[in-house]
């Protein structure tokens, strides 16, 4: 791995991203549609529900949303930016499209509407394993890195121009620069990190790869993986900390945007205009999330959020 498109006008980045990487959920059950491919672009009797999904969000939906559905469904799973890319290029044609940052939506997606549906907060997971984990975990979380800036620990990270997980990370890390007084902790702790597609990331645990990784929280919690929570003046978990906390960092995309710091949220949307009650009953599972929750990720109290011209039959899902 090495440690680390295009530029439109109105993306929040100029677009990198690695070869697609996807995994495909069969559930049982039959429904009748319309004819159609592999990216979604239509239906067969047989095809599922296509969903494209934000690379976190993988595992909750094969392990936890599969087991209260029953409608076929078929998911892959991206960095969001890259998510962004494929659909905006036309090259996925999916029916329902999920991402770790609804500005993505608002950016360069741009459908008419779209629904926040849960929260997270970002952690500091460690190999219990290896000794540079071990090391992590003594750090606890007032003092996580510095045995990272003390020793040869190996530390995990995605790429910002992938996906929101990865400046994330460059935010939680300003942050902490700030909130501990510790000047260059960022670069430091960068020139130690190694870069990983989101849906790698973890499993890089599994082999001893790496001692730690800044990732989501239900990233660490869906693979039993120990973690260490951080204050919530870097975790981007706060809504009360946005305005006079979070805002104060910000990163330069390739693009020449300037993305800020805020409180991490998901976004969905269904992409055709038209779509059937299969669509419908996958859509208000996910959106509600109830699985969501035992996988690591909060749901607050007023979501689902819409956003947007929401279509009338939406509305009426979420008042149930």
């Amino acid at each position: 791995m090495t440690k680390g498109g295009r530029g439109m006008g109105m993306t929040r980045r100029e677009f990198v991203f690695l070869p697609p990487m996807w995994s495909i959920l069969q559930l049982g059950g039959c429904l009748k549609q319309n004819k159609g491919d592999l990216n979604g672009k239509g239906r067969t009797s047989r095809d599922p529900v296509y969903l494209l999904v934000a690379g976190s969000l993988l595992t909750s939906i094969e392990r936890g949303m599969k087991n209260k559905i029953e409608v076929p469904m078929r998911v892959e799973a991206h960095g969001s930016v890259a998510i962004a890319q494929l659909v905006k290029n036309g090259l996925k044609n999916p029916d329902i499209i999920s991402v770790s940052d609804p500005i993505l939506f608002e950016r360069l997606i741009e459908p008419k509407w779209h629904v926040e549906f849960a929260t997270n907060q970002m952690v500091v997971a460690y190999n219990k394993n290896t000794d540079g984990g071990k090391l992590v975990a003594k750090g606890g979380e007032e003092k996580w890195y510095e045995p990272i800036l003390r020793n040869d620990i190996k530390i995990g990270r995605t790429d910002p121009n992938l996906d929101p997980l990865g400046y994330r990370t460059l935010f939680l890390l300003e942050l902490a620069e700030l909130y501990y007084g510790k000047i260059n902790l960022k670069k430091e702790i960068l020139s130690k990190s190694w870069v990983f597609p989101e849906i790698e990331l973890m499993s890089y645990f599994e082999i001893g790869g790496i001692d730690a990784a800044i990732v989501y929280k239900n990233m660490a919690v869906e693979r039993g993986y120990n973690y260490i929570e951080l204050p919530l003046e870097i975790n981007l978990s706060s809504p009360e900390k946005v305005n006079d906390w979070y805002s104060k960092v910000r990163y330069k995309l390739k693009s020449g945007e300037i993305v800020r710091g805020d409180v991490i949220k998901y976004g969905s949307t269904i992409w055709p205009e038209e779509f059937d009650a299969a669509i419908m009953n996958v859509f208000e599972e996910h959106i509600k999330g109830n699985y969501l929750q035992e996988f690591g990720f909060y749901i607050p109290e007023a979501y689902p959020k819409i956003v947007g011209d929401v279509p009338d039959g939406i509305g009426g899902v979420l008042d149930r």
